[in-house]
């Protein structure tokens, strides 16, 4: 899914298989808030985050999960929403729907 996001012309950073990978939570969304990415996950905690500012969270929840269910709904969300709705907004992508949440503590794109 990287090396397709990568030709498509996203700039994606990949923590797995690095010394990165395995890191908390708190530090992985400091980590996504300083290089103001949008951060993609299968992690529904992050959803706490949802209020706060960001630069985008899409978190992929399927009941039976592959690497191809997953690159699939990644590549839904990101069609769907270009880069610069992204900043504030939080989408879950399940198996048949999505849920989306839009923080009134929007971040501008590219601005701390």
């Amino acid at each position: 899914m990287v090396k397709e996001l990568v030709r498509k012309g996203y700039d994606v950073i990949d923590i797995r298989g690095t010394d990165d990978q395995g890191i908390t939570d708190d530090v992985l969304w400091q980590k996504a808030q300083d290089l103001q990415c949008l951060l993609i996950t299968t992690d529904k905690g992050f959803t706490i985050h949802r209020e706060e500012p960001h630069y985008g969270i899409l978190i992929i929840r399927l009941n039976q999960p592959s690497r191809q269910k997953i690159h699939q709904r990644v590549l839904q969300a990101l069609k769907r929403y270009a880069p610069e709705q992204w900043p504030g907004l939080m989408v879950v992508m399940r198996d048949a729907v999505q849920s989306t949440w839009k923080s009134h503590a929007k971040r501008k794109a590219n601005s701390p």
